[in-house]
């Protein structure tokens, strides 16, 4: 019955919310936000039999917490200028393949700019494995070429999300679009 709830709860919020023409706002953060007020109101009444009301308030708050930690924890890709396509070439310095996303820190610049650390933000492992990317397709020394989308603001530094890295020694050709990986029911859209 909850679950049923939940995505009604999902559904409506979500058209509700773009029909306003807003940001869309991850599924995961009403999930977070359903199954808190839903741990608070069962864990209240447990602890209410046991200790007393305001045992049951502290703790069925506590419990709530710490049922949202994914509420605020990822962000929106508005960070990034897509309307604005930059190319850099250089060396890469480091890979973090981690999650929630891959990392490359690379040495290059523009042209005849002076080399920087540049930074390139991707989506997750697992969705870059789904286009094709692996854990060892791009290696610290290896020396690319690389399209993305600039951050907004420059002042907090080099970098932007990465749409393409060709490796320049076997001109192998890698993309990711972090935008089309990370829209909201992304299993629910039809390939085209």
């Amino acid at each position: 019955m909850m679950l049923v709830v939940t995505e009604f709860l999902l559904s409506s919020m979500q058209s509700g919310l773009n029909s306003f023409n807003l940001p869309t706002i991850s599924n995961a953060f009403f999930i977070d936000l359903i199954l808190g007020v839903h741990i608070l109101r069962v864990s209240s009444k447990v602890f209410f039999k046991a200790r007393g009301p305001i045992s049951a308030l502290v703790m069925s708050i506590c419990l709530s917490i710490c049922a949202l930690p994914t509420a605020h924890a990822h962000h929106s890709t508005a960070m990034f200028d897509h309307s604005k396509s930059v190319t850099i070439t250089g060396v890469v310095k480091e890979v973090q393949w981690t999650n929630p996303h891959v990392a490359i820190f690379i040495n290059g610049g523009e042209g005849s700019e002076e080399p920087a650390l540049w930074l390139m933000e991707m989506t997750s492992p697992g969705n870059l494995v789904r286009d094709g990317w692996s854990r060892t397709s791009v290696k610290a020394g290896d020396k690319v070429t690389v399209s993305f989308s600039p951050l907004r603001d420059t002042s907090k530094g080099k970098g932007g999300a990465l749409k393409k890295l060709v490796l320049i020694d076997t001109g192998k050709v890698l993309t990711a679009n972090i935008r089309a990986a990370e829209r909201p029911n992304l299993e629910e859209t039809p390939e085209k």
